[in-house]
Parts: C-alpha cells; structure tokens; sequence
C-alpha cells in the first residue's frame, strides 16, 4: 500500500517530495524599498517569543508596484519572505506623464490617504512608505496627504489601494461617450492632453 501511494504522481504534475519554484524571474530590474521592519512578539506558555515583521515595496519605476510583508525570526529572511510577496503581488497602475490622473482618496483600516495629481517639476511631496509605494511606481509629481492613523503598515496599503482605484482616462472618455479632452483636467488640457 505505501507503494502505491508514493508512486502516485502529484495533481499538478510535478514529482513528488520536489517543490515548484514559484520565486518570479529576475526579468528587469526592480526597485526595492524596505519601508518598515519591527520587532514582534507572540505570547506562549513559557514568555514571549520574538520574531520581526518587514514591509517591502517592490516596483519597476513604469508603472508597477507591489507590496509585501514576510514575518521571520530573523531580520533577513522576513525580508527576503516579505520581497518575495511584493514581486509576486506586483500589480499595474494608470501613470500619466509622470503623475497620476485624478485626485483619489483611499482606505485601509483606519488610514486615509489623499493622492491629488501636481504639475511637473513639483516632485513626490509624501513622507514614510506612501513616498516608497509612489516613487517605486514610478510617479514622479504627486501631493498626499495623510488623514488617518498614523501607521506605517496601514497608510501603505492604503496608498496601495488609492493607486489600484485610478482610471484610464481613454477608458473612461470611452464609457462616458465624450472626447479624451472632455474628461482631462485642465491641467492636461494646456500641453496637447497628454
């Protein structure tokens, strides 16, 4: 009977007792931010054990971003845990000549977070790890603002969750049955709307 149950291939296909490498390809280079890395502790029956939490922001600076946070006893391989998920979590946001295309407000927990588009040359007005999540995005003018808890963990997702919110404007013109100049801001509107 053992066997038999060793000899039985895996549903995915793969041989037994080997695992899939489901680590993303070094494809092009990433910009890697460690936002946040804190000591933490779980409560057991004989004290307290201590493990540390690392927040990671991965993006390719064009566009896409990703966040990850990996929990070790160790400091580098909660990072390497937490790096890991941000490539695996990289998803794509609208970036429109180097800002985002509307003012948008976002939330995770209890952090809010405003993101209002700025006029070239302003540069990323942002503190902590919306500052990370915007540049490795590759936003390169943009104001925020924080409204909520002071968090560093919860103003990140909330960051995060501001930029998946942001529209296409051709998308948009399209869905509204206007013109892309109509469904601008002005301050696109001056420089041949793009």
């Amino acid at each position: 009977m053992a066997d038999n149950f060793q000899s039985r291939p895996r549903r995915d296909g793969g041989p037994r007792g080997q695992r899939r490498d489901n680590s993303p390809s070094d494809g092009p280079e990433l910009d890697t931010r460690i936002v946040d890395v804190a000591r933490v502790a779980k409560v057991i029956k004989g004290g307290r054990r201590f493990a540390f939490r690392a927040l990671i922001v991965v993006g390719d600076n064009q566009g896409r971003v990703g966040l990850g946070m990996g929990k070790a006893r160790a400091v580098q391989d909660a990072i390497r845990k937490a790096t890991d998920r941000a490539k695996l979590n990289m998803k794509k946001i609208e970036v429109v000549s180097g800002t985002i295309p509307h003012e948008v407000t976002a939330k995770h927990a209890s952090a809010r977070v405003l993101l209002k588009p700025a006029s070239p040359g302003t540069g990323v007005i942002a503190g902590g790890g919306v500052r990370a999540v915007l540049e490795a995005a590759g936003v390169r003018d943009v104001l925020t603002k924080s409204l909520g808890a002071k968090s560093k963990l919860n103003s990140t997702y909330a960051t995060l969750a501001g930029l998946m919110q942001l529209k296409n404007i051709q998308e948009e013109a399209r869905a509204r049955g206007k013109s892309v100049e109509e469904v601008s801001p002005f301050w696109r509107k001056t420089d041949g709307g793009k």
